[in-house]
């Protein structure tokens, strides 16, 4: 799994390509930590190149969404979204706690 960072304006946007599973979904997470430690909880996954996530790539996913809400701080958003991935989201009832766009402009956009 590949992850790349980058900082606009109003958000950072993180790249995640690959497998994200229970070896390297550690290494996600310590990305979006790093990310929110530095005080920016207004992020975009671009995941349009991930090949595959698990039970413990969407707790990533989750708990990250749960920091960057918390006192109204920001949000996570999900942006180009492989139609396997997003039907893992649908199936594991996490549809509803991102908002998800089919490019990464309207991502960066919605802040």
């Amino acid at each position: 799994m590949d992850i790349t960072t980058t900082p606009y304006k109003r958000c950072t946007v993180i790249k995640v390509s690959g497998r994200v599973d229970s070896s390297t979904a550690p290494k996600l997470l310590e990305a979006i930590n790093q990310i929110q430690h530095e005080g920016q909880y207004r992020i975009v996954i671009e995941m349009d190149a991930v090949d595959f996530i698990s039970s413990s790539g969407l707790w990533v996913l989750v708990n990250s969404q749960k920091t960057s809400k918390r006192y109204n701080r920001g949000e996570v958003i999900l942006a180009c979204l492989p139609e396997k991935i997003h039907a893992s989201l649908e199936l594991a009832g996490f549809v509803p706690f991102f908002k998800m766009f089919p490019d990464l402009t309207s991502a960066v956009a919605s802040f």
